[in-house]
């Protein structure tokens, strides 16, 4: 563990560096790491100790920069949206959410390949009030995962915020979600004897790295800025989609595999101990099945297989979904190891 640490500690610095310039993302960098070493609930809580720490050092550095009615449109709505995430964190595989997060940060390719004088009219800033929907937004998913980072940057960036700004708006506006989210995390027990320790490790980090950042941001064009905040947004989406659906992957037992049956290919997808299978035929195109029990069956068809059931010695049922018809269903039943398939 102490190795882990220090190896967290200095990777901490470097991206907080990194997120500094690039006006956020180092905890979308630091969870792909925490989840080799934490179970998925726990992360949020180490994460959270680095960030506000981080939070409260860059506007201690940063102060005369914050624009304060974005802090006022933000904030109020932000607060009750972090109650809920941290509230469901408990229900809702943090995963899930991560993986969506990085769908969303992957999209920002386009911006990379901008030129530096190419503005168009959709590139007007957004009207104040979506800062509500912004704020509200931004407290959901960090309440489940601990971290918004790079994902609500490129908002700041359009409501035309400079780099010193836009550090220090985000940091007045996230610092009253970190300290709310480290309270319901203690309360709800979503915290651990290791998570607090790398917690710890995140936030002495994050102090030397806002300290020291004062002397790199200066030498930063406002371009350059955009460019390498953009850029962190589509690593960082990359790092947590392979990260997160590995862990996935291992956690749900999910598996793909390709058999035939009546000389027809057919794609099985595992998911949690069930079976879905993709089929192709020419005649009724593309078509999935789901294993089912009885209970899922309707009225009438329970009546059936009650009817079948005494005939033979085991009876496999599937419900069939394809494109634009209602689901149907499919009755395999096995006597003396010959089937006999019935399609209702």
């Amino acid at each position: 563990m102490t190795f882990h640490i220090i190896i967290l500690f200095l990777g901490t610095i470097f991206a907080f560096w990194i997120s500094a310039i690039c006006g956020g993302g180092a905890s979308l960098i630091l969870i792909p790491i925490l989840n080799l070493l934490l179970p998925g609930s726990v992360v949020p809580f180490s994460l959270t100790i680095g960030t506000f720490t981080s939070s409260v050092s860059r506007i201690a550095v940063f102060k005369k920069h914050i624009r304060w009615p974005l802090f006022f449109w933000f904030v109020p709505f932000s607060i009750p949206a972090v109650l809920l995430g941290a509230w469901l964190i408990k229900f809702v595989n943090p995963n899930y959410l991560q993986l969506i997060v990085g769908f969303f940060l992957i999209a920002n390719v386009p911006e990379l390949f901008k030129l530096k004088n190419n503005k168009t009219e959709d590139e007007k800033p957004y009207p104040k009030f979506l800062l509500m929907i912004i704020g509200f937004c931004a407290g959901f998913i960090s309440g489940i995962t601990g971290a918004i980072g790079l994902l609500f940057n490129r908002f700041y960036l359009r409501f035309g915020l400079k780099k010193e700004e836009i550090v220090a708006t985000r940091a007045i506006n996230e610092v009253f979600l970190h300290l709310i989210k480290l309270i319901i995390y203690l309360s709800l027990g979503l915290y651990s004897k290791a998570a607090l320790w790398l917690g710890l490790a995140i936030a002495g980090a994050t102090i030397i790295s806002s300290y020291t950042v004062k002397f790199i941001l200066p030498y930063v064009s406002e371009f350059l800025f955009k460019k390498i905040g953009y850029g962190a947004m589509v690593i960082s989406g990359i790092m947590l989609l392979v990260g997160t659906s590995g862990k996935i992957i291992q956690q749900d037992k999910i598996s793909f595999s390709t058999t035939h049956h009546s000389n027809e290919p057919e794609s099985v997808i595992s998911w949690r101990n069930t079976d879905f299978v993709i089929e192709f035929a020419f005649d009724d195109g593309f078509e999935v099945e789901r294993p089912i029990h009885r209970d899922e069956l309707p009225a009438a068809l329970k009546q059936k297989y009650d009817s079948l059931q005494p005939l033979y010695d085991k009876i496999h049922l599937e419900k069939i979904f394809t494109f634009q018809n209602d689901p149907s269903y499919e009755f395999y039943c096995y006597k003396n190891g010959r089937l006999t398939k019935f399609e209702i």
